[in-house]
C-alpha cells in the first residue's frame, strides 16, 4: 500500500538546515494497521504529511497504491489525495458552521459526485461510526468523542484505502480513546489501512506493527 525508500526532508532557513526525515524507510502492506512513536521533532509529523501527499521531500521515493508518486504536479497529487487517502485530526478540524452531514460531505463535493451518490456515501459512514441519527446536530452540539467520529466518518466516505490519524485520541479520555481505537480497528478489519501517530504505548500495542521514529530515521519496525 505505502513503501517510501531512503525519504530525505530537509527544512532550510537563512542560518539552519534540519534533516526531518534521513534514509527514511518503510514499507506498509495493504490492510495493515501500524501505530508510529517517536518524541517531539522526531519526524512523525513530516512523515504524515509526506504521506498524505501534503509536502514534498527531496530524495528518495515513494509509492502509493503500487503508483510512484514522486514526481506528480499539484492537480495529480490533489487527485489522489482525494481519492486514496483519509486524514482523522487530533483536533478534528469540523468546520463549526456545517451539520454533520455537511462537514463529511465537503471532501465528496471535491470529487464530482452527485447528491445521490454522496448522501449514500454519507450515510454509510455514519452508521459505521453509530452517528447515523445526529446528521443535523452542529460540532458545538456534541461530546469531544463524537466530534472525533465525525472527523472518521468524513474520512471514511471516499472509500479511501489508506488512513492517516494524527494522535485521534489525543483530546479524548480514557473511555472515548478505547471506544476510538475500537472503531478504527472495526474499520482496518474491512480491509483499509490505518497509519496512525500515537504517545500512547498501550493504543500502540493494540496495532499490528509498532514503529519507532528517532531524529527522522526508523529505529524499529
Amino acid at each position: 500500500m505505502l513503501n517510501m525508500q531512503t525519504l530525505t526532508k530537509i527544512y532550510r532557513t537563512d542560518y539552519v538546515e534540519t534533516h526531518a526525515l534521513s534514509e527514511f524507510t518503510l514499507d506498509v502492506g495493504e490492510g495493515e494497521f501500524i501505530a508510529l512513536m517517536g518524541p517531539s521533532g522526531s519526524g512523525k509529523s513530516t512523515f504524515l504529511n509526506i504521506a498524505g501527499l501534503l509536502d514534498e521531500f527531496d530524495g528518495g521515493s515513494y509509492s502509493l497504491a503500487g503508483e510512484d508518486v514522486s514526481r506528480l504536479n499539484d492537480t495529480q497529487r490533489s487527485r489522489i489525495r482525494n481519492s486514496k487517502i483519509g486524514f482523522i485530526f487530533q483536533a478534528y478540524n469540523l468546520i463549526p458552521e456545517l451539520n454533520v452531514f455537511d462537514n463529511v460531505d465537503v471532501p465528496l463535493r471535491y470529487r464530482g459526485f452527485g447528491s445521490a451518490k454522496r448522501k449514500a456515501l454519507i450515510d454509510g459512514a455514519l452508521d459505521t461510526v453509530g452517528l447515523g441519527g445526529r446528521t443535523k446536530h452542529y460540532p458545538a452540539q456534541l461530546s469531544g468523542g463524537q466530534q472525533q467520529r465525525v472527523a472518521i466518518a468524513r474520512a471514511l466516505a471516499g472509500e479511501p484505502g489508506l488512513i492517516l490519524a494524527d494522535e485521534p485520541t489525543g483530546n479524548l479520555d480514557t473511555t472515548m480513546a478505547t471506544q476510538i481505537l475500537e472503531l478504527l480497528e472495526e474499520i482496518n478489519s474491512r480491509g483499509t489501512t490505518i497509519a496512525m501517530v500515537t504517545h500512547d504505548p498501550e493504543l500502540a500495542a493494540r496495532a499490528h506493527r509498532r514503529v519507532n521514529i528517532l531524529d527522522g530515521k526508523i529505529v524499529n519496525a
